[in-house]
Formats: structure tokens, sequence, C-alpha cells
């Protein structure tokens, strides 16, 4: 009986690993030569949409995939690859606020405050860009996250009907590189129950142009 279970168990800890590493290929192939690591190769699109992280680690150290991301921003705007910044991100409360600290930053860099726009509603990579289509209008965006991140908002992009490409921000090795990338292929798991449940962004709202 006991041998029963513990083969049991074992089968289906080894299918649960399969459904990880065939979600995460399917997610990694769709996106196949949409996402860019030079500043000269890349198309251009009217808008470009950063993905919102913490400015700071648990640590309080600064969060160098937040740091990655402003510098790609920076550098895809400067370049004239972008004209608007989207600025998706959480603002789940008064004491956290990736949209606004993603602005500041922005602005500190060089790029007029009256090119940023932001979505504080942006709690989910799949809220995100839906919202980014149903709200802000766009057709076809540039996604500004890093490489893993960007092949999972492009394949969700795809799904629900938006044209997106990705500028890859510089990934991070190391332990907590590892940790990201490990969460990574539960999180395109997760893709897969959203789109089949047909799951929609927390929240809607009032439609903005981006101009």
């Amino acid at each position: 009986m006991v041998k029963k279970i513990i083969f049991t168990l074992a089968i289906l800890f080894l299918l649960f690993c399969i459904l990880l590493f065939v979600c995460y290929a399917i997610i990694e192939n769709s996106s196949s030569g949409k996402t860019y690591n030079n500043v000269q190769n890349i198309p251009k699109n009217r808008v470009g949409l950063i993905l919102g992280t913490a400015k700071k680690l648990t640590t309080g150290k600064a969060n160098p995939y937040y740091t990655n991301r402003i510098t790609a921003t920076v550098a895809l705007f400067n370049a004239k690859k972008i004209d608007f910044v989207l600025v998706s991100g959480d603002n789940g409360s008064i004491y956290y606020n990736e949209p606004t600290a993603i602005k500041k930053d922005l602005v500190k860099a060089g790029i007029p405050k009256e090119k940023i726009f932001l979505d504080y509603a942006g709690f989910r990579t799949l809220d995100s860009m839906v919202r980014a289509k149903h709200i802000f209008n766009l057709d076809s965006v540039t996604v500004i996250s890093q490489k893993f991140h960007n092949d999972r908002a492009i394949y969700i992009a795809q799904k629900k009907g938006l044209n997106a490409i990705g500028f890859n921000a510089t990934d991070i090795s190391g332990t907590n590189g590892f940790k990201v990338k490990l969460r990574e292929y539960f999180a395109r798991v997760k893709v897969f129950l959203d789109i089949a449940t047909n799951k929609q962004p927390k929240f809607f709202g009032d439609k903005v142009d981006i101009k």
C-alpha cells in the first residue's frame, strides 16, 4: 500500500514537472524573434510599456530589476524608438505605489513628464496588457522588462489581441535571479489557467488617450 502511494505521488510529481516545462517552452517559443536586446535593432513603437516592480528589495537595497528597467526605458526614449511611456504597476495602498516611483525616476533621467502616462491598476502582467489595449487604446506596444517577463507579456498580448514586442532590460544572475526564474515557471502555468478561464483585470475604468 505504501509503495503504491509513493509510486502515485512520484508519477504526479513527474507530470507536474512536465507541465511546468511545457508551459514554459510554449511561451518561450511564442515570443521568438519578438524581443530585442539592442536598441538599434528594435522597431519603433509609439508607446513603450514599462512593467512595474518594487524599487527596493525586502532587504532595503535597490532592486536591480527596477533599476535596469528604468535604464532600458530611457535608452529606448533617447533613441527615439518610443514617443511615450506607459507605466503599469501596483498601486495597492498609500504606502506602495510602483507607477509614481517609476515616473519620478524617469523624469529624473530626462524623460519629459508630459510624455509619461500612468496605469495604477497594473496589479498583474495580465492586467497591464489587457488595460493597455482596452483602457489606453493601444493596438501595438513595446514592453519593457527582463526577457523572461517580456516573453510572458507578449504571449498574453497575443491572446488578448494586442501586438507586442519586447525590449529586454538587463537580467540578474546569482541567487536572486535564480529565485525569480524559478517563480517564472509557476507564473507561466498561471497564464494558461487565466486564459482558459478568461480572467479579466481587477479594474477597467475610463479610457485614456496617450497623446
